[in-house]
């Protein structure tokens, strides 16, 4: 196999597939990316079982062929070769010796068997839905901060994808907090139900450009998803199961709204967490009356009172809140003011808009009204 590309159109596929090479497992073959060049496209692929990624990339094929190479080994020697511009020479002999040549630097090292990897599971086209890769982008900004970390609880390490008729509904939850977003689509749907793993839609979010005039397909099969885009493809096995109903979490229902400035009520959240530290858990309190909120954060390394003007519907209420939560869900709605919803101290928290294009839920904390 004989191959040259530009060292940065190369070093750009390697770093899409990259995302999808296991970094621990105990089969070797699954920490290499494919360069395929059989056919008539040059392809790159990684993929752990999970997650599968594979890419197009610009390059002259002199000699057709397949090779697998140590995915960090060979990016590495990629990325600090000189010259974007500069070709970079791949040439692979009987024995899967591979020699890397730009300008006057020559590596060699060994490959394997490009018949041994593993190819990306063939997924039916039947079912899909089509968007935009700015609107993916921007949905899996809006949502993904919300889903666990911990595989306690493998539900909530994904997102749940519901399609139904023209609107999209992505979901996360992690316990304390939940986001939903709703989108309309451009066309009518087949309705799909599906949890995505929060890894996936982060490793996608950024590979995506953002373009709004591009678009992405996601075909959805039982047990995969497949989301295609530029000369991307991305597989990735689905989260078995039956999601949360979250329906039942859902309530119009409030004793009090508040309508506030969102840079103001962020600002004055952020300068609050001066006096938090790492793993503490102390709340900021909202003390909400006629025509104010006042926000106190009380630690041991000092305190903090503030006032933010509101507009408020309902009764006055003192509710107190992880302040990182509320940070979370305000830095990533784009509307100038935000309507908070609450029913009493002990009652989650809405954030929402009026048409419920986004919903995002928090717990309150409880704390000690005497020690403010």
């Amino acid at each position: 196999m004989k191959l040259t590309f530009k060292k940065d159109d190369l070093l750009s596929g390697i770093n899409i597939v990259l995302k999808a090479v296991s970094s621990k497992t105990t089969m070797p073959i699954l920490e290499c990316i494919l360069i395929d060049a059989s056919a008539d496209q040059i392809k790159l692929t990684g993929n752990d079982m999970e997650l599968g990624i594979e890419t197009v990339v610009e390059g002259t094929i002199d000699e057709k062929g397949k090779i697998a190479l140590e995915a960090k080994l060979f990016s590495e020697i990629i990325r600090k070769l000189s010259g974007g511009e500069a070709p970079v020479t791949i040439v692979v002999d009987d024995n899967y010796t591979t020699t890397i040549t730009c300008e006057s630097s020559v590596f060699h090292i060994q490959g394997k068997d490009g018949e041994e990897f593993s190819y990306l599971p063939y997924i039916e086209k039947d079912h899909h839905i089509s968007l935009s890769q700015f609107t993916l982008k921007e949905v899996i900004r809006q949502t993904l901060f919300s889903i666990s970390v911990n595989d306690s609880n493998k539900m909530m390490t994904g997102e749940l994808f519901q399609v139904t008729g023209s609107q999209l509904k992505v979901v996360s939850l992690d316990g304390h907090r939940m986001s939903i977003r709703k989108i309309t689509l451009k066309d009518t749907y087949d309705d799909i139900k599906v949890i995505v793993p929060g890894k996936t839609l982060n490793e996608i979010s950024k590979i995506l450009n953002g373009d709004n005039e591009s678009e992405v397909l996601i075909y959805f099969s039982k047990n995969h998803i497949l989301f295609e885009f530029d000369s991307t493809t991305v597989v990735s096995r689905l989260i078995e199961g039956e999601y949360f109903r979250i329906e039942q979490m859902l309530s119009s229902d409030y004793e009090t709204k508040v309508s506030i400035n969102k840079r103001d009520f962020l600002d004055n959240i952020d300068r609050a967490t001066i006096f938090v530290r790492e793993n503490d858990k102390k709340p900021i309190i909202l003390n909400i009356t006629e025509n104010t909120m006042e926000l106190k954060m009380n630690s041991s390394f000092g305190s903090m009172n503030s006032q933010v003007p509101i507009r408020k519907a309902g009764k006055d209420i003192m509710i107190g809140f992880n302040p990182k939560f509320l940070m979370d869900a305000l830095r990533i709605i784009d509307d100038e003011e935000v309507d908070l919803y609450m029913m009493n101290p002990k009652s989650p928290c809405f954030i929402k808009d009026s048409d419920e294009n986004y919903i995002y839920l928090i717990l309150p904390v409880n704390f000690n009204a005497a020690a403010i």
